[in-house]
């Protein structure tokens, strides 16, 4: 295999050599540090969690949802639900590409998965709804109409019925 790039949005053929079977619209790399490990010497469950949430960061910026740097005018971003399914253990120094997509919406809501690969496997899946808050935490933001056209034409997402 060829140098994997941490960190870095990686290509379909990338993933592909990788191992992941079905390429998604974002791949990230990264790789297992002993500082992740349990007692076990196998990666700790909140070090996923980690993983995920820092995938999704680089989703909200990449798609355009979020940069985090203007609170005044860039939404707040909440997990109002979120579901890990741990699917096979991870040991030190491992390879992993985490990927993101969403998969569904609603006005100020969206469902995205998340799946992490190691060793040409899935090992974890994450699901989560995150719900857009106005700037001022006081009340729903709806999802401007470039982050529908994102889903739509990148993430695959179908377009809602009652979508513009």
């Amino acid at each position: 295999m060829t140098h994997l790039p941490y960190l870095t949005p990686l290509s379909p053929d990338q993933q592909r050599a990788f191992g992941v079977l079905d390429p998604w619209p974002l791949a990230i790399a990264d790789r297992v540090r002993f500082a992740e490990l349990d007692p076990l010497n196998h990666v700790n469950n909140v070090a996923y969690l980690i993983w995920f949430e820092s995938a999704r960061v680089t989703y909200f910026k990449h798609v355009g949802i979020s940069t985090y740097a203007d609170d005044a005018v860039e939404p707040r971003i909440v997990i109002r639900r979120g579901e890990i399914d741990w699917l096979a253990e991870m040991r030190a120094d491992e390879d992993y590409v985490i990927l993101s997509k969403a998969v569904a919406y609603r006005t100020s809501s969206f469902t995205m998965q998340q799946e992490i690969w190691a060793g040409g496997r899935k090992r974890a899946a994450f699901t989560c709804v995150i719900v857009l808050l106005q700037p001022d935490g006081n009340g729903r933001m709806p999802i401007p109409a470039r982050i529908l056209d994102y889903f739509h034409e990148f993430d695959g997402v179908e377009r809602r019925v009652d979508a513009p």
